[in-house]
């Protein structure tokens, strides 16, 4: 279901990071639309904020259970046999339900990589983050990226519509190999400072092809402290797009 906020700010960049803390969401997330632009005024005084309409996807609202507890969360009262003895993070202690979430993602890999006729080790870490970053290390896995990375992409959302079923918080998972995301992710970053370049000169704004969330949010991170740049996506998938806009701070 989609909802929307408005928010102001002295510049829409910061209209847009206000609506963002307030729902908890990632700038790719949301769509925006800027409804007043921020007026200076004379001296300082009588200028008008930034203004901004933020829409966004409303999940249905579901019952949590014990199954969909998670860490930092709200949890059912255990046992005393089920209680476990706690260790700090610097300790090295690993959030409950980690070890049952990396096993769930193996579980599904391996049965995925059986069916491609494809061999490859899977080796799992977290970013403590609530981001399980995967990794599928073996001989000749081209096969696996395809062409511009569409067939690990679709690998990473198969992988996580799988894991995240029936969940009321969803975890994060990137699918990688033989290093292509931190390849594309340069060549993304080079992209985007080319397109703002031409954005600043001609005060005009750019379209980007369509791109997946994560490349989305290169160009997002890639472009924030950008003077006069600010972008945003638009569109549905699998067609949504980033727009470098030109915006005088």
């Amino acid at each position: 279901m989609l909802k929307y906020l408005e928010s102001t700010g002295k510049n829409e960049e910061e209209a847009i990071a206000a609506a963002l803390r307030t729902l908890g969401l990632d700038r790719d997330d949301v769509s925006v639309e800027l409804l007043e632009r921020a007026k200076s005024g004379f001296l300082g005084i009588g200028g008008t904020p930034a203004k901004v309409r933020v829409t966004y996807e409303a999940p249905e609202e579901e019952k949590e259970t014990s199954e969909q507890a998670f860490c930092g969360g709200e949890q059912e009262p255990v046992s005393e046999e089920e209680k476990q003895p706690l260790l700090s993070e610097e300790d090295g202690a690993v959030c409950a339900g980690e070890e049952e979430m990396e096993e769930k993602i193996r579980t599904f890999l391996k049965g995925l990589m059986h069916h491609m006729f494809v061999e490859a080790e899977i080796r799992i870490k977290t970013t403590g983050e609530g981001t399980y970053e995967v990794e599928l290390v073996g001989d000749d896995l081209g096969a696996l990226i395809g062409r511009r990375g569409e067939t690990l992409d679709a690998i990473q959302q198969l992988t996580s519509y799988s894991v995240n079923r029936n969940r009321s918080k969803r975890v994060r998972i990137h699918v990688d190999t033989e290093n292509y995301r931190a390849k594309r992710e340069e060549a993304l970053i080079r992209l985007a400072n080319k397109v703002a370049g031409k954005v600043v000169k001609y005060r005009r704004n750019v379209t980007l092809e369509p791109m997946n969330a994560y490349e989305r949010h290169i160009i997002h991170t890639a472009l924030q402290d950008v003077p006069n740049v600010t972008t945003y996506s638009v569109g549905t998938e699998p067609n949504r797009r980033t727009v470098v806009a030109y915006g005088k701070d």
